[in-house]
């Protein structure tokens, strides 16, 4: 669907919203505005008289429109992206690409006032929760943690001074309920209390999986949370706040992470044709090809073993493990293993303590968080080149063919707790001049294991000890060595990281005039990441092994030992004596386990500040220009599925931003909020392919500080109330967010040969000057496999989408018994990039989606009742770009079942004395929920 018709309806949109301002100011005593108090700056204001791109949600708004969720938000909120499948956010083009916990978020999330590390919690009930705010662009000076791209103010209902008591209860499709409560009230003169309880669950989910046995997945939830709120005042200066929670999930595939394998429609080749999948009677898929050689078919079942020509002997799963039932719709799977998410306990704390001196308020906010998240499921096994597999069931020792089980399923793990100090300072008297002043302390410790558990079956993985070690590099021949016995996981990976800041920082703001304020603000940040990364990999007809004859693959390799890959790239290359940046000494071994560790320490600094004009004609305009500099502290790339890598040290990064922006209310039921900036980034960091020499495998995943970025836009926010009982809200927004600066290997493409690509050598300087790295699958192609590095320039900023629109209208009938709101919502997104080259394999096409609701309320406010539908036309919405990674293939079926040892690589399928080095592409999107629709009733008992 194209996007001009949208922008046009908008503009028309926009220019009757200002035509009719005249009608508005007419009606102002039927159709006022009303205002909406913030704490963006700490301290209350008007949303009109901050000068801060800010989008705020009350919960009254939330329950009238339907935001539900952190990804409704982002249909309302200019430049937000949230992935609901990895619990990341973007903002104006910058945000979260990896859930590795020693890389900040540039998104910070704040919890009543305490940081938190995930984003979450801001989706919750509108029972739980007042508002949310959120704030554009970087918040380098006010804010605990430094923002470099914005912040998320999550804010709690609060005891109330009157007894309050409210249940709900909802039911939708898929079987989901949910059943929820609240109290409040005051216990003394002095004490004021608060208890809220949910319960939600879904036993159905949205896909269907086609595996005999295996369960439903998609948002199957089972999750309790509670809280208890205390408010003291102890005296006319002395007063606090507390809150304590308890989450606790028993889900299926449902929550953040359980999605995050996303959906894998099909196998592309390089030019971006579709392969179609194997079957019975299209053995070669119409093109000459196999393609069942690719593991995984596309989805995240490994279809192809067990009915293949290639592969004998292997014990598959489904009624036809050779077709991708993804291939149609994101709603059906064949995977052979479910997703689980489990929080066992998660514990929250929140507490403000405030004395009201004479001028100024002493505030001190204390809180933090201990919780245990796990997440387990399928992914595509380690038994993934068919040609290499069976050339190992043909060749075993003795002569016996092997039978193998290629299920796999990994665990994840985050063992998560920190604590958020800070001290405010705020001026409280009348008059031209106002500040603020401040102190933070944060300190986090954190462990994140990451391991896969092998099919029980297959012995090979529990060798005592195993058949061999690998030495001398990941590409020489395994000689016998001593090394430690099989622990049935090809992975397993254990960092243990602690994380301490610390920052000072002051605000001021003095009224030059009536009409102008000039604010200034300056903050010192300290950061420090310190701790250990222990990893094991062993090797058992991986595509990691490739480089090793196919002879020895009935056996288990350990990949970890001395002088084998893992600990030789732990000292920054095979050969290579130095140790990576922010490495504490080299790599260990420890024969008794088969671990290899490493230690990791760092500091980063900065100085950041803002300064900001505001303008203010008249009591119902207010124009604001503003500087800010923004950090992000650097970090260390361990964790998730990382192997004590090289260049595991990634620099700070930081940003020059510039903001013009107007709001004004026109008369009393028009509001506009514009907004233009231009950000300069410097050093932004990107999980990408880098190259750390030039041997074979020197190819590494790490953070990249890309050298020069920018991100400008535009944004309008607009609510309108141009007849009683009439409300429209419209927002738009557009990014342009791309790299000016830097160079990179496209995993993908790693010769650099899509169309598109800008290649920094020729492959002629690459074969005179011995410059480029060889990528061993294509080694023996006319190009001679050279890795080639691109040059960035140009690039969109992943999950950037250049252009959306967004509009909701409520109308509200009122009746005697009382009264009936009617809301229906349209957003339009535009396609958006999940890596930095543009090009097809990493694109998320454009979508929209249509929602509609209805409230009814009770004359005397005591019953409500609910009814809504989201994605009325079930229509397909992407959260995030795609992600893409290259898949080997194996032999052309020209062969039959028995490859020939020793041919080189070719393109040409069935060349004599040759392999046929097939490649494909693995496209992932990852979507938004489909149809679904519910009624919620509540009741206030008063």
């Amino acid at each position: 669907m194209g996007f001009r018709p949208y922008l046009l309806a908008s503009s028309a949109m926009l220019a009757a919203f200002v035509g009719a301002s005249a009608h508005a100011q007419s009606s102002a005593n039927t159709n006022t505005i009303a205002e909406l108090v913030v704490t963006a700056e700490k301290r209350e204001q008007s949303l009109q008289d901050v000068p801060v791109a800010i989008s705020a949600f009350t919960s009254e708004q939330r329950d009238i429109v339907g935001i539900q969720s952190i990804q409704d938000m982002t249909n309302f909120t200019p430049g937000l992206q949230y992935s609901t499948a990895t619990d990341r956010v973007s903002l104006r083009g910058l945000g979260r690409l990896t859930n590795v916990l020693s890389a900040d978020a540039s998104v910070a999330n704040y919890a009543d006032g305490v940081y938190e590390t995930f984003a979450v919690r801001a989706g919750s009930s509108t029972l739980f929760l007042d508002r949310v705010e959120v704030l554009r662009g970087p918040q380098g000076t006010l804010y605990g943690r430094n923002s470099i791209a914005g912040a998320i103010n999550i804010l709690s209902r609060r005891p109330t001074d009157t007894p309050y008591a409210e249940a709900r209860a909802t039911y939708g499709n898929y079987n989901r309920s949910v059943l929820e409560a609240a109290a409040s009230g005051p216990i003394s003169d002095q004490v004021k209390f608060r208890v809220a309880a949910n319960w939600e669950r879904q036993s159905k989910g949205w896909a269907k999986n086609i595996v005999p046995g295996m369960p439903s997945e998609g948002n199957v939830l089972d999750t309790f949370y509670g809280e208890v709120q205390f408010d003291v005042k102890f005296s006319e200066r002395v007063e606090m706040w507390t809150k304590l929670g308890y989450t606790n999930w028993r889900n299926g595939a449902g929550g953040p992470g359980a999605s995050s394998g996303g959906w894998s429609p099909n196998i592309y080749d390089l030019n971006g044709t579709i392969l179609p999948d194997v079957s019975a009677t299209n053995r070669n898929g119409g093109n000459g090809w196999d393609i069942s050689q690719y593991y995984d078919a596309a989805s995240h079942f490994n279809p192809g073993f067990g009915c293949s020509g290639l592969a004998v002997n292997v014990v598959g799963a489904g009624p036809n493990p050779c077709v991708n039932a993804s291939h149609e719709s994101p709603w059906l799977f064949n995977r052979p293993q479910s997703y689980t998410v489990r929080v066992p306990n998660a514990y929250t704390v929140a507490s403000h303590w405030t004395y009201h001196a004479d001028k100024f308020d002493i505030k001190y906010i204390v809180g933090g968080t201990r919780y245990w998240y796990h997440l387990n499921g399928s992914t595509p096994n380690g038994t993934r080149d068919p040609s290499i597999l069976q050339y190992s069931l043909n060749s075993a020792v003795g002569g016996a063919p092997l039978i193998v089980y290629p299920q796999e399923r990994f665990d994840y793990q985050e063992r998560n707790g920190f604590i958020s100090n800070e001290l405010n300072l705020v001026s409280t008297t009348e008059g031209p001049f106002q500040w603020i002043a401040g102190a933070y302390y944060y300190h986090q410790a954190y462990k994140q294991p990451v391991s896969t558990t092998e099919d029980p079956r297959q012995v090979q993985w529990r060798s005592t000890p195993p058949a061999v070690c690998a030495s001398g590099g990941q590409t020489s021949l395994p000689v016998a060595a001593p090394c430690a016995p099989g622990n049935g996981r090809r992975f397993d990976n254990r960092p243990d990281v602690k994380n301490t800041s610390y920052a000072f920082y002051g605000q001021a703001s003095y009224e030059v005039s009536p009409t102008l304020t000039l604010t200034g603000g300056i903050r010192y940040s300290h950061d420090r990441k310190y701790g250990t990364e222990s990893t094991r990999i062993l090797c058992f007809g991986l595509p990691a092994c490739v480089g090793f004859p196919p002879e020895v693959f009935p056996l288990l390799i350990d990949l970890t030992g001395p002088g084998a890959g893992v600990v030789a790239n732990g000292q920054g290359g095979a050969g290579i004596s130095r140790v990576d940046r922010g490495v504490v000494g080299r790599t260990t071994y420890d024969p008794a386990t088969g671990f290899a560790s490493r230690e990791y320490d760092a500091k980063w600094s900065a100085v950041t500040g803002t300064a900001k004009a505001e303008w203010t004609p008249d009591d119902d305009t207010l124009v604001y220009a503003s500087y800010a500099r923004g950090y992000r502290s650097g970090g260390f790339n361990i964790g998730i599925f990382t192997v004590i890598s090289q260049l595991p040290y990634s620099d700070k990064e930081s940003v020059d931003s510039f903001e013009l922006g107007m709001k004004r209310t026109w008369g009393s039921s028009l509001q506009t909020n514009l907004a233009v900036y231009n950000y300069d980034y410097q050093n932004l960091q990107i999980p990408i392919t880098r190259i750390a020499g030039t041997a074979i495998g020197s190819t590494t995943t790490a953070f990249y500080n890309v050298p020069k970025a920018r991100s400008r836009g535009f944004e309008a926010e607009i609510l309108w109330q141009p007849i009683e009982n009439l409300q429209i809200i419209g927002t738009y927004a557009y990014i342009d967010a791309n790299i000016r600066k830097g160079a990179a290997v496209d995993g993908v493409d790693r010769t650099a040969i899509q169309p598109g690509a800008q290649p920094l050598l020729t492959f002629a300087q690459c074969v005179n000057n011995s410059a480029c790295a060889v990528d061993d699958f294509t080694a023996g192609l006319p190009n001679n496999g050279f890795i080639r590095e691109q040059s960035l320039k140009g690039g969109d900023l992943p999950n950037a989408p250049r252009h959306k629109f967004a509009i909701a209208a409520n109308y509200t009938w009122d009746f005697e018994p009382g009264s009936l709101t009617a809301n229906i919502s349209y957003a339009w997104r535009d396609k958006s990039y999940g890596g930095l080259f543009k090009r097809w394999y990493y694109e998320a096409p454009s979508w929209d989606q249509v929602d509609a609701r209805l409230l009814w309320k009770s004359a005397d406010d005591k019953y409500e009742f609910i009814g809504y539908v989201k994605n009325i036309f079930d229509t397909i919405g992407y959260d995030q770009g795609a992600t893409a990674e290259r898949l080997h293939g194996g032999y052309s079926s020209v062969y039959g079942a028995q490859p020939v040892a020793g041919l080189t690589c070719s393109p040409v399928a069935g060349a004599a004395g040759t392999r046929n080095c097939v490649q494909g592409i693995r496209k992932t999107f990852y979507v938004t929920p489909p149809r679904t629709y519910g009624v919620e009733l509540r009741y206030k008992f008063f």
